[in-house]
């Protein structure tokens, strides 16, 4: 029997109760709710999936079995941030929707339906939206949506760094900013952080020395002394100054090599500090600008020789509409193919220059990324590896 749409009116008031309940319950009842508001609106069935730390599987919120983010019409529209609709062997429809906080991608939802018009199709949209805003406004204090992300028994280190990353992505009209980092339960000194400004998108990359607890406290307090001097609006050389301080007055044997970085929305003028770290690529029309952004290096982070009155140098480059700027971790050209030999600066640069090529998301082309690195190993990383990506993308960017 077919399930009936209520008309809209009534669909408008189902809604706000339906927003009253879900902000209000835990994540245990949102399975419950959705159903009670699906079956109101016409719709038969949803679920709710979240997908791994990794990507590569796709959880349901419920519990259930998973799907391949790379195998799977519901993996598509991750993939793509794409509509697909598709027939199921019980015969009514699947809509597939991507959940979607901001630029970020949480997951998807799939959406059983007898028909699709595009009022039905309105009501699926407006669902999916009210999830993704109470599955992000919840994630941080709920461990039952944390282990829903996770396959696997995650370090201390890890925890204690993972607690303070920021969404893999963030993006607005202007740019985007998306990161990966692996490996996912045993990181020990990467990390990223990235934030938007109604003028600028701000992106700091971080490499502590060693592997072990200390080098997550080292990113940590790198990561905070950042944010710090950056909700203070200091400037990128004050910036810097802060880390090398709070580095030096509790954890004077520890230091981190990092890169802060600064996009000016308007104008695409890109600012830099390198504190000790691989330089930055620029990619244009599809190609690595050999040297580019390549500049002389400085001492990394929270080293003595920075806590001296010479303040950090401050680099500039103008990019293009369409330019993307990678930064990375040593950990990523430095990691050995099943061969033997190294996955290399190359390998990494050709997998981004493909994907993007091919229409692949920012976000996208470096999780196929970071994938093929894995995939090339049979003993994991040896270290960890990061890639954070730019993308400068003003109205008018093909």
């Amino acid at each position: 029997m077919a399930v009936e749409s209520v008309p809209a009116g009534d669909g408008e008031h189902l809604l706000q109760e339906f927003l009253a309940a879900v902000h209000s319950a835990p994540p245990s009842h949102f399975p419950a709710l959705i159903d009670r508001y699906a079956a109101q609106i016409g719709l038969r069935r949803v679920t709710v999936y979240l997908v791994d730390l990794q990507q590569r599987q796709l959880t349901p919120l419920a519990g259930g079995e998973r799907l391949l983010v790379d195998d799977s019409s519901a993996g598509w529209s991750y993939r793509t941030l794409g509509l697909r609709v598709e027939e199921s062997s019980a015969g009514p429809l699947i809509v597939w929707l991507p959940l979607i906080d901001g630029a970020d991608r949480l997951g998807v939802v799939g959406m059983h339906v007898d028909a699709l018009d595009g009022a039905l199709l309105r009501r699926c949209r407006t669902l999916v939206a009210v999830l993704s805003m109470a599955i992000t406004s919840q994630r941080r204090v709920s461990d039952q949506l944390v282990q829903r992300t996770r396959t696997d028994t995650m370090t201390l280190p890890a925890e204690l760094v993972r607690s303070l990353l920021p969404p893999r992505t963030v993006g607005s009209a202007r740019a985007v900013s998306t990161a990966v980092l692996e490996p996912a339960y045993e990181l020990g000194g990467d990390a990223f952080d990235h934030a938007l400004t109604e003028s600028t998108l701000h992106a700091v990359i971080l490499d502590a020395m060693g592997h072990n607890l200390a080098s997550g406290l080292t990113t940590s307090i790198a990561m905070a002394g950042c944010r710090s001097a950056r909700r203070m609006g200091a400037d990128l050389p004050e910036l810097v100054k802060t880390v090398d301080q709070v580095l030096a007055d509790w954890l004077p044997e520890q230091y981190c090599t990092g890169i802060a970085a600064r996009l000016d929305l308007l104008s695409g003028v890109l600012t830099w500090c390198n504190c000790g770290h691989p330089p930055p690529l620029l990619i244009r029309d599809h190609q690595v600008l050999d040297k580019a952004l390549e500049r002389p290096g400085e001492p990394p982070m929270g080293t003595p020789a920075t806590l001296a009155d010479t303040p950090r140098t401050v680099h500039r480059e103008a990019l293009e509409p369409g330019d993307r700027v990678l930064l990375y971790t040593d950990g990523v050209t430095e990691a050995r193919t099943a061969g033997g030999g190294r996955f290399g600066l190359a390998g990494f640069t050709d997998s981004i220059i493909r994907a993007t090529a091919a229409g692949e998301l920012a976000s996208e082309a470096l999780r196929q990324l970071m994938h093929a690195i894995l995939e090339s190993r049979h003993e994991g990383l040896s270290d960890d590896a990061t890639i954070l990506l730019l993308e400068w993308r003003p109205p008018g960017t093909r």
